[in-house]
C-alpha cells in the first residue's frame, strides 16, 4: 500500500483549493518584497554599465567619484578577490568587465554611498575610456563564423542535431517556411534587489530575490574567494521570476560592496536597469520543411533553428537542447532531421524564460501544421489529430512517451467549446474601441488552434534532486508540522502546495513552511516546471520517514491512516497529540526523479527527458485590418496536469502562462538595433493588461503519470507554448496574411 493510499490527510490537503498563506498580505500590499529590505546604517549600491554593445576598455578613472561626499567605495574588476567569472553552465561572464565589454549594459564598476542619489551622482563621475568595436549581432552569421570571435572557441555555444529515420524520403505534399521570434522579456514586476550584511568574521549574509539559492551561492563564493560556509543566502520576497532570476544580477556586487565597506549594502534596480540586468528569451530564426501524404499524415520534418544567446552562455545550451528535441511538436513522425544552434552575439544575454526553447519551436512547427492543412485541404484541427502522438509514441530522440499523452483529446476539447457571440454595437468590444478609433469598419474575425509539448524537470542526465526536512511535534496543544527546503517561492504557490502535501501525508492542519535558505541542502531551481514534482517528492519522502518512525514509536501497524489529527488503525482511533507527547520527529530526505540520459552528440538519440506536458489553445480574434489592431476575443485552453494539486492555482497558472503567450503574439518585444536596446521601459515594452486578456474557458485534465508523485505533471510552462501560435493562427485566418514573425505588429497587418 502506498503512502498516498494510507494517508487521508485533511480538508486542505492535495487536490483541495487550499488558501495561499501569502495571499491576503499581497492583496493588501503588506507583503515584504526584496526591494522592501532595510537595515540600520546600510549603504546603497549602484552599478555603472557600458553604453556600448562591444568595446575595449582602455582605462577607468575613479578619482572624481571617490571625491563625492558620502561615498564609501568605488570598485572595479581589480577589486574582485576571487574568480572574475561566473555562469550557470559556463563561467564566461565577468563579475565586472575587465578587458572588453560584450553587451550594452554590462557592469563595469560599483559604487556604495550613504544615499542612493549620492551613489548615482558618484557613478556618473567615473570616467571610462572605450575603443568601440564592430558588434556581432546576427546568430545565423555567428554560426557561419562571420564577425569577431567573442569567446575562445568561436561563437557557437552549442549545436544539437536530431537524426531519426531516413535522410531523404519522398512526400506527396511539401510545405516550407521561415519563421522568426522576437526577444521577449520576463517582465516581472519586482525588480532585482537584495541586501548583503557582512559579519564580524569575514563572511556575509545575502537576502535576495532569486530562483536558485545554492547555485547563486556557488558562483558568489567563487567570485569572493571564500569558503561556502562564509556566504549564506536567504530568499526574500520575490515579485515574479519566469526564468529571469536564474542568473546572477546584483548578488556578487552587493556582497563585494558589503565586505569592502564593512557595512550592509542594499541594491535595487530601477525598471530600465532591470531590462539590462537579467537575461531574456532567445530570439529565433527557424527554417522548417514538412513532407506529408495527400491526406495530411507526416512523412518527414526538417528544421534548422538559430537561437541568439547574446553575449554570454547562461542556459543557452539547455535551451538549444529543448528547441531541438521538441522541435517537431507533439506529433508522430518517423523521419526527422533537426539542427539547432545557440550562439554568442553582442546582443543582450538570453537564458531561461517560461517555455525554455519550446516556445520558439512551437511557433515554427504549428505555423507549418496550418500550412500543411491548407495545402492538403484539411481542417487545421483534423490534420493535427491525424498526427497526434499518444502514450507509447516515440519522440524524435527515440524516447518512448510512457505516460498519458492526450494530444488529440486536448484538441477535441478546445475545438468543441462554444464560440463567443458575434460582436455587438459596444465599441469597447472592438480592437482599439476603448480609444474610439473605430466603429467596426474593417474589423474581421478569425479562429486559430495550436497544441504544444514541453519537457518537465531538468534533462540530459542532470542530477536533478531536492532536499526537504519535515518535523512533527505538539505546538500549543495541537499537532503541528514544519517544513524546510531551499526551494524558491517566486509567486507560483509552492509554499501552499508543500503545506497541502504535509497535510495529506501526516493528517495535520497546522503546517509551517520555514524561510528558504542555504542552511539545508539544494532543492534546485524554481524553473522547468519542476518544484512541485521534485521538492514535492522530497517533502512527501520526508513525511513518509516521519510516519515510519512515529508508527514504530507508537507500536502501530504500517497500514495506519493519518486523518484530521488522528491515527486510524485496525485497533481503533488514537489521537495524534497523545502519541507525540513531548517527542519530536524530524527527518530530512533527498529525492530524485527517475534518471535521464545524455543525447548522442551525433544523432540526438536518448531518453533525455523525465516527463512531457501538453496543452492546446483555441483563439478567437478580431482584427482591424485598416489600423493593424488586434483584440483577442476569447482564448480557450485544455491541459493535462496529471493531478491538480490545487485546482484553483492550476487554473491561475494556465491563465498566467496564456497571458505571456498573448504578449509574445501581439505586443512584447525587446527591440535591439545594432546591439542596442531601444525600449528598456514599460512605456515602450508593452505587456498585456486586464483590458487585453480575454475570457478563458479552461479544461483541466487529470491523466496521472505513474512515475510522478501523486501522478502530477508540471503545469507552469505548457500554456505559454501553445497560446502564441494559436493567436497568430487566428490572425492569419482573419486576414489571409502569412505572418511568419512574432510579435505581430500593426505594420505587418496593414502593409505600411
Amino acid at each position: 500500500m502506498t503512502t498516498t493510499e494510507q494517508a487521508t490527510g485533511t480538508a486542505n490537503g492535495v487536490g483541495a483549493n487550499a488558501a495561499r498563506p501569502d495571499g491576503t498580505v499581497k492583496v493588501r500590499g503588506e507583503f515584504a518584497y526584496a526591494s522592501d529590505l532595510w537595515h540600520e546604517d546600510m549603504l546603497w549600491g549602484v552599478t555603472l554599465r557600458s553604453p556600448h554593445p562591444y568595446a575595449r576598455i582602455l582605462g577607468i578613472d575613479l578619482t572624481e567619484a571617490l571625491r563625492v561626499p558620502g561615498v564609501y567605495a568605488v570598485l572595479t574588476h581589480e577589486d574582485v578577490p576571487g574568480l572574475n567569472r561566473y555562469g550557470l553552465e559556463h563561467a564566461d561572464q565577468p563579475v565586472l568587465a575587465d578587458e572588453v565589454v560584450r553587451y550594452q549594459g554590462e557592469p563595469v564598476a560599483l559604487v556604495a554611498a550613504d544615499h542612493p542619489e549620492t551613489a548615482r551622482r558618484a557613478m556618473k563621475r567615473i570616467e571610462v575610456r572605450y575603443e568601440e568595436l564592430t558588434p556581432v549581432t546576427d546568430s545565423e552569421a555567428a554560426v557561419a563564423g562571420l564577425g569577431a570571435e567573442l569567446h575562445p572557441g568561436g561563437n557557437v555555444v552549442r549545436h544539437v542535431p536530431i537524426r531519426r529515420g531516413a535522410a531523404e524520403i519522398p512526400a506527396d505534399v511539401v510545405v516550407s517556411g521561415v519563421y522568426e521570434v522576437g526577444m521577449q522579456d520576463q517582465a516581472f514586476l519586482g525588480p532585482e534587489s537584495g541586501l548583503a550584511v557582512p559579519d564580524t568574521e569575514g563572511g556575509v549574509d545575502l537576502y535576495v530575490a532569486t530562483q536558485w539559492l545554492h547555485v547563486d551561492q556557488q558562483q558568489i563564493v567563487a567570485a569572493l574567494g571564500l569558503p561556502v560556509e562564509k556566504v549564506r543566502l536567504t530568499l526574500s520576497g520575490v515579485g515574479g521570476a519566469f526564468g529571469g532570476r536564474e542568473d546572477l544580477s546584483m548578488q556578487v556586487h552587493a556582497c563585494l560592496l558589503a565586505l569592502h565597506t564593512g557595512k550592509p549594502v542594499k541594491m535595487v534596480y530601477n525598471r530600465e536597469e532591470s531590462f539590462y540586468g537579467h537575461v531574456h528569451r532567445h530570439p529565433a530564426k527557424m527554417y522548417y520543411e514538412h513532407g506529408a501524404t495527400r491526406d495530411g499524415r507526416l512523412v518527414y520534418v526538417r528544421a534548422r533553428i538559430f537561437l541568439d544567446g547574446g553575449a554570454y552562455a547562461s542556459s543557452t545550451g539547455a535551451v538549444v537542447a529543448n528547441a531541438a528535441t521538441l522541435g517537431v511538436g507533439p506529433y508522430t513522425v518517423d523521419n526527422v532531421s533537426v539542427d539547432c544552434w545557440g550562439t554568442y552575439t553582442n546582443n543582450p544575454p538570453c537564458g531561461a524564460m517560461r517555455g525554455f526553447g519550446a516556445v520558439q519551436a512551437a511557433f515554427g512547427y504549428e505555423s507549418q501544421m496550418d500550412r500543411l492543412a491548407a495545402a492538403c485541404g484539411i481542417d487545421a484541427v483534423e490534420v493535427r489529430m491525424r498526427n497526434a502522438m499518444r502514450e507509447g509514441s516515440a519522440m524524435p530522440t527515440g524516447q518512448v512517451v510512457d505516460s498519458a499523452a492526450p494530444v488529440a483529446e486536448l484538441l477535441e476539447r478546445v475545438r468543441d467549446k462554444p464560440l463567443p457571440a458575434e460582436r455587438g454595437n459596444d465599441l469597447r468590444n472592438l480592437p482599439g474601441g476603448v480609444s474610439n478609433t473605430t466603429h467596426g469598419e474593417g474589423v474581421v474575425r478569425g479562429v486559430g488552434y495550436a497544441v504544444g509539448i514541453k519537457n518537465i524537470c531538468f534533462s540530459e542526465g542532470f542530477d536533478d534532486y531536492s532536499t526537504a526536512r519535515v518535523r512533527l511535534q505538539v505546538v500549543g496543544g495541537e499537532p503541528a508540522a514544519t517544513v524546510q527546503t531551499a526551494a524558491c517561492e517566486v509567486g507560483q504557490g509552492l509554499v501552499t502546495v508543500l503545506q497541502q502535501i504535509v497535510r495529506t501525508e501526516l493528517g495535520v492542519e497546522q503546517v509551517t513552511v520555514l524561510p528558504m535558505d542555504t542552511s539545508i541542502g539544494n532543492s534546485g531551481s524554481s524553473s522547468a516546471s519542476r518544484q512541485t514534482y521534485v521538492t514535492g517528492g522530497a517533502v512527501r519522502s520526508a513525511c513518509a520517514a516521519v510516519r515510519t518512525r512515529l508508527l514504530a514509536h507508537a507500536a502501530l501497524e504500517p497500514q495506519t491512516r493519518f486523518s484530521g489529527g488522528k491515527l486510524l488503525s485496525a485497533g481503533g482511533e488514537v489521537v495524534l497529540v497523545s502519541v507525540l507527547a513531548d517527542e519530536l520527529f524530524d527527518e530530512t530526505r533527498e529525492w530524485r526523479h527517475r534518471p535521464t540520459t545524455a543525447l548522442d552528440p551525433e544523432t540526438g538519440q536518448g531518453d533525455a527527458h523525465v516527463q512531457y506536458g501538453f496543452a492546446a489553445h483555441r483563439a478567437v480574434v478580431d482584427v482591424d485590418v485598416e489600423l493593424g489592431l488586434v483584440k483577442v476575443v476569447q482564448l480557450d485552453c485544455a491541459q493535462d496536469v496529471g493531478k491538480a494539486m490545487n485546482p484553483q492555482a492550476v487554473v491561475g497558472q494556465i491563465q498566467g502562462g496564456s497571458a505571456q503567450g498573448l504578449g509574445l503574439a501581439v505586443m512584447e518585444e525587446i527591440q535591439v538595433v545594432d546591439g542596442k536596446v531601444r525600449n528598456p521601459s514599460f512605456t515602450d515594452y508593452l505587456i498585456p493588461t486586464v483590458l487585453d486578456m480575454p475570457p478563458m474557458s479552461i479544461d483541466v485534465l487529470e491523466r496521472p503519470d505513474p512515475h510522478a508523485p501523486y501522478g502530477l505533471r508540471g503545469v507552469g510552462e505548457p500554456p505559454t507554448i501553445s497560446s502564441t501560435p494559436a493567436i497568430v493562427a487566428a490572425i492569419r485566418a482573419a486576414t489571409g496574411l502569412a505572418l511568419s514573425r512574432v510579435p505581430v505588429r500593426p505594420e505587418h497587418l496593414t502593409g505600411t
